[in-house]
């Protein structure tokens, strides 16, 4: 998701810096970013007037207007990330997460501004998906939200605006829609590919719940589905067969194998890097 927001925020001529866990994922996420951007631009879109600096040195935080959190969903790696980039940025800046489903006032509770800090969640790829979901904490001034509203139409894309709540609007609607197509391939009702299709052709879904479950990772949906059960009810209990398939590594394309097989898997491709646990996109705003 990290690499997929950077390329968002560059080709939109933002002036970026990338936080990453070691120099190994700093070399793998630049590559992963150039490459997804270049795509981009072999189809016909501008080259990005913005520039592009991925580092491990979380001080080049300091200088950045917008700082978005895209580490694993996962509430402890959040907010110690979190944390640790409000220590660093300057007291206008706005600090965001991606998270797909934890509550913006439960990463709040440590951040000393969180009048401040907000979600951002953006959507797999994030090149092609136009939303992105703009999440109101209790405590979020609504000229943050405004700011927010406003960086999302920059990069080209349309902003929703929810209330804090589990789940969001998103992904409490779209994760119940794919824990039901996994239990109907457990059944046996029809294959993935089929189940698919009936989404893509009778609801007019860009892709099917099976196959975006592929693409935002088993694993990934997996914990999302359990946290939103243990707030909302057994409505979202993870089907046996996510379970059995996530101990079996079968995570989806990244593992190159989910409810599909995935011969790319590894190559990365800019659709949905995973930062590390310094992970994040930032973009410079003013100073």
């Amino acid at each position: 998701m990290g690499a997929g927001i950077a390329h968002a925020f560059l080709l939109a001529g933002a002036d970026l810096v990338v936080v990453e866990r070691d120099a190994e994922a700093v070399d793998a996420a630049e590559s992963r970013i150039r490459r997804s951007v270049k795509a981009s631009v072999d189809r016909g879109l501008a080259e990005p007037t913005g520039s592009l600096d991925v580092s491990t040195d979380w001080d080049v935080l300091a200088g950045c207007g917008l700082v978005v959190e895209a580490v694993p969903e996962d509430r402890e790696l959040k907010t110690q990330a979190l944390q640790h980039a409000e220590h660093i940025v300057d007291e206008r800046a706005v600090l965001a997460t991606n998270t797909s489903s934890i509550s913006i006032d439960e990463l709040a509770v440590g951040l000393g501004r969180p009048a401040a800090f907000l979600g951002m969640h953006f959507f797999n790829p994030v090149p092609a998906s136009s939303l992105v979901e703009v999440v109101m904490g209790s405590a979020t001034a609504p000229s943050v939200i405004g700011m927010a509203q406003g960086w999302v139409e920059a990069i080209g894309k349309t902003p929703v605006t929810v209330r804090d709540s589990p789940g969001f609007a998103s992904s409490r609607l779209g994760v119940l829609l794919g824990l039901e197509a996994i239990r109907m391939v457990e059944e046996g009702v029809a294959t993935p590919e089929d189940i698919d299709a009936a989404m893509v052709l009778g609801y007019a879904h860009p892709v099917g719940p099976l196959k975006l479950t592929d693409l935002v990772g088993l694993d990934v949906r997996l914990g999302i589905a359990e946290y939103l059960r243990d707030r909302l009810g057994a409505r979202f209990e993870p089907p046996e067969l996510l379970r059995r398939m996530v101990a079996d590594g079968h995570l989806g394309r990244k593992a190159g194998r989910g409810f599909y097989e995935w011969p790319d898997a590894g190559t990365g491709g800019g659709a949905g890097g995973r930062a590390g646990s310094g992970g994040g996109a930032s973009a410079p705003g003013p100073r």
